[in-house]
């Protein structure tokens, strides 16, 4: 995945150049771009399974977010319901991806699958405009960039069993026994999940932090909508359609184990009892 890996900035910036006080006071950080709440406080407060993260964003990826986000983009306000043809301006399958880091993978998976959708949900700015930036410079135009909380968008926003598939790389793992509370692969998101994915979808899991990978693996388990894609119960070899990403790689290298889970979403219970 070099080519992603190694992808340049905008040609008209100068790579690392901060845009962070090119701003008069009050003035959106991205007029065209992301809002900063796009939910705002139209719903409930809740533990949330992420922590949004303020980081420079280079003069190259302010440029993909005011260029390419009226086109590629989507704040999550939980006001509409998606018409998820509308959004790709086709048909085909749709794939949710819930943190997407700087989006080398996610755009890399796209390349590689042009016939699959990509709906990438994250809240850092940084790596919303690495990877508008990633679909701009290698002519993606099978994925979209989601600016918000997922959970909203499954629940506000998605019809039932829009989906195709659910994937969930590297999440937070809380490691903290105290947050565990906050990590997202709970037995009420799956609920969630399994309204919105077709029978047959699957939920692609993958993390470095072994606790957090047994925990997944015992709440899908137990969960009735999905079943273990491995006969033995366990964990998944990493399938080659998933990079390894730069991240992926460091942790592996420190001897870290990274374990994959791939779900599918059974047939819905009242049409298995007909």
């Amino acid at each position: 995945m070099s080519e992603f890996l190694n992808a340049p900035e905008s040609p008209r910036h100068v790579p690392g150049v901060s845009v962070r006080h090119t701003r008069a006071k009050g003035e959106p950080r991205f007029p065209d771009g992301p809002r900063a709440d796009p939910a705002g406080s139209h719903f409930e407060r809740r533990i949330r399974s992420f922590q949004p993260r303020r980081s420079r964003v280079t003069a190259g990826q302010a440029d993909a977010l005011q260029r390419l986000w009226p086109k590629w983009g989507l704040d999550i306000d939980g006001q509409r319901v998606l018409d998820l043809g509308e959004l790709f301006g086709n048909d085909k399958p749709v794939v949710l991806e819930i943190g997407f880091g700087m989006g080398e993978a996610t755009a890399q998976m796209a390349a590689e699958n042009p016939d699959l959708n990509i709906l990438a949900v994250d809240v850092h700015t940084p790596g919303q405009g690495n990877l508008l930036n990633l679909c701009d410079q290698n002519g993606l135009s099978n994925v979209r960039v989601g600016n918000g909380d997922a959970i909203i968008l499954l629940r506000e926003m998605l019809t039932p069993d829009s989906l195709d598939g659910l994937r969930v790389y590297f999440p937070d793992p809380w490691p903290k026994k105290r947050h565990h509370k906050r990590r997202l692969i709970q037995p009420e998101f799956l609920d969630l999940a399994a309204t919105r994915l077709r029978p047959g979808a699957i939920v692609h899991c993958a993390t470095d932090w072994e606790p957090y990978a047994e925990q997944m693996l015992e709440v899908l388990t137990a969960h009735p909508d999905f079943e273990n894609t491995r006969p033995d119960g366990g964990f998944s070899p990493r399938p080659g359609f998933r990079p390894l990403t730069r991240f992926e790689g460091q942790g592996l290298d420190k001897g870290h184990v990274v374990n994959d889970l791939l779900f599918r979403r059974v047939q819905h219970r009242e049409q298995q009892r007909r």
